[in-house]
């Protein structure tokens, strides 16, 4: 098995929830010594460890927290340190099996409102290597040091564990405000800690929520390079009936654990108030996300033996992609395919738009994970039926490689010539909680089959002739939460054979040409539709903000939408600022690509007028 660094470095990891909580809820009273029950009641332990095993935990940590010589003496059980420990590690092992790694847990010995002397370091040591030698004995394979408040004491262990040769993370509690119990804030700590050679990992733990948890991350990233793992509790408790209760759902805990990885964190678990249900939905979500997925590695057709074919140049490809080629403004308007069976309504909203002199209609694929009548259905019809032509959204979610190749010869057979190549959002909890996604390829790789078929060959290496001629449109996020990671995402497109780009909806000028221009200094330079979206009240505005990915709304329009008293007033303020956006960009980009919102078509030709 990989080591924890070899595989927190591949993908990131899911850890598992809290032991207290799960321990609590089986009807033992909180003055127990949580940790002996790994002796005197195995099955409980076990069967929680296996729970969480079942929810799909890339790491088990054993129930040894507090299982040293300060704390088992206040239980009288200090004499029984080595085999409480040992059992700990046994049972974790136990439900691990071939395929989870099992984490030592190691807690502090100080109190977090006490102070650390450097008088008390020898004493500390050797309390510390009473334990952790017993799991490094009987086969952790790394140690996790957490709930820190003193960076000092954790520094201390750290250099204990790290002597048995095995990797330590060590993980600190911080308030919501980012500081420690003296007030120390989070920067310092994180920078202490990716100082320290002894420590292989650093890591977030209790104390704070979610997105608590969150707000601090984005704060410790910059300052290490290490990986970084975040188990956060279930929320804040509330009082109810006497019992404090955490009232954070598993998809609530799941939506910030999902940001949290975005974000650059390498391992999300939980700590109090989680349980197996929280870890289950968050490990499904997660481990669905392109990104976490390895996908399949898709050769270029010049490293294949590719045949000698004319290639379609992209003047010739479709009418959409002539007027990119001469450098005139394209337009488009994005109009959702109906959940139900008829697309009468769609068809006139496309009718519409081709009266108004529109360039293409954009046709998303799933938008949100939801389930539509088929986009590349409702792409022929548009075309066949109104004449004007499509920007088909084609995703990596829903299909493996086979069956995407199959539909893009399928529907270039059947006159679709301007694809828009996306990787696709994670299945959407909730609507269909048990779907799961396939993502074989990012939507780089589908790029590069795409233009493979271009150019003949497919991806098993069989000749296409005649070749395709698709237009390859691809997606671009000027506004992402790691906007280095983005600009490079989208130059490995290009240079996987994109043509053209539509962005996010666009409500920072600034944060795109910024982008454009950091593209364009690398090397990165291909036409640019800017995404628009009218906005149509203020709540339609924040929940774009905090709902879907990839879109960043400034705090001066939230606010300047937040004047508009009456449906009426929201509407036109909405064009009046998507007008704005237009004419502040539209010297740097090929053309709009306007959304409707509600499929209210008449805002977005408002837009474009």
């Amino acid at each position: 098995m990989k080591s924890i660094l070899e595989r927190i470095t591949d993908h990131p990891l899911i850890f598992d929830g809290a032991m207290g909580t799960m321990i609590y809820s089986k009807g033992v009273f909180i003055n127990t010594c949580y940790e002996h029950l790994c002796v005197t009641s195995p099955k409980l332990i076990a069967g929680i460890h296996q729970e969480y095993a079942d929810a799909g935990a890339d790491v088990i940590e054993t129930n040894s927290f507090g299982a040293n010589r300060v704390k088992l003496t206040g239980h009288g059980l200090a004499d029984q340190l080595e085999a409480i420990n040992r059992a700990a590690v046994r049972l974790a092992r136990e439900a691990a099996g071939d395929d989870a790694l099992v984490a030592g847990s190691v807690g502090p010995i100080l109190k977090s409102g006490s102070i650390f002397l450097e008088s008390q370091a020898d004493e500390l040591e050797e309390i510390f290597r009473e334990q952790i030698a017993v799991l490094a004995d009987e086969g952790v394979d790394f140690f996790m040091l957490e709930t820190f408040s003193h960076v000092e004491e954790a520094q201390l262990a750290a250099k204990v564990a790290k002597a048995f040769n095995l990797p330590v993370f060590v993980s600190i509690t911080v308030s919501k405000d980012g500081e420690n119990a003296k007030g120390r804030p989070i920067e310092q700590i994180i920078q202490t800690l990716e100082n320290d050679p002894n420590v292989d990992g650093i890591g977030l733990n209790c104390g704070v929520g979610p997105a608590a948890a969150y707000s601090n991350a984005e704060r410790a990233l910059p300052h290490t390079t290490k990986p970084f793992v975040i188990m956060a509790n279930a929320g804040l408790p509330q009082e109810v009936d006497g019992r404090m209760i955490y009232m954070a759902s598993p998809e609530y805990f799941t939506e910030y654990a999902k940001r949290m990885i975005q974000l650059g964190v390498r391992g999300v678990g939980g700590c109090c108030g989680t349980t197996p249900a929280d870890i289950a939905t968050m490990a499904k979500s997660v481990k669905s996300m392109s990104g976490v997925k390895k996908h399949i590695a898709i050769a270029r057709h010049d490293e294949q033996e590719a045949p000698e074919v004319d290639v379609i140049p992209m003047a010739e490809k479709c009418s959409f992609g002539a007027k990119l080629a001469r450098g005139e403004k394209v337009t488009s308007v994005e109009i959702t395919p109906p959940r139900s069976i008829d697309l009468k309504p769609m068809l006139d909203q496309c009718q519409t738009c081709k009266d108004a002199g529109i360039d293409a209609i954009n046709i998303p694929d799933g938008p949100r994970a939801s389930a539509r009548i088929s986009p590349m259905v409702a792409a022929l019809a548009v075309e066949r039926e109104v004449g004007i032509e499509t920007v088909l959204h084609y995703c990596c979610r829903d299909r493996n490689l086979i069956g995407m190749q199959s539909d893009l010869l399928g529907g270039y057979a059947g006159g679709l010539r301007n694809y828009l190549i996306i990787t696709g959002d994670p299945p959407k909890l909730g609507d269909y909680p048990d779907s799961t996604a396939v993502f074989d390829v990012d939507a780089v790789g589908l790029t590069q089959v795409v233009n493979n078929l271009n150019h003949g060959i497919d991806v098993g290496g069989n000749i296409i002739n005649p070749p395709t001629g698709i237009l390859i449109g691809v997606g671009a996020n000027p506004c992402a939460v790691e906007p280095e990671r983005e600009l490079q995402h989208y130059l490995n497109k290009i240079n996987a054979g994109a043509e053209y780009a539509i962005t996010q909806p666009i409500f920072d000028p600034e944060a795109l040409l910024r982008f454009l221009d950091q593209a364009e200094a690398k090397g990165g330079s291909i036409p640019v539709v800017a995404g628009v979206w009218p906005l149509v009240s203020l709540r339609n505005a924040e929940f774009l903000a905090k709902e879907v990915p990839g879109v960043e709304i400034p705090d001066a329009i939230l606010e300047r939408m937040s004047h508009a008293k009456t449906k009426e007033d929201g509407r036109a303020l909405g064009i009046e600022i998507a007008r704005e956006i237009c004419e502040a960009i539209g010297d740097r980009v090929a053309g709009y690509q306007v959304s409707a919102p509600f499929g209210i078509v008449d805002l977005a030709l408002k837009v474009l007028a």
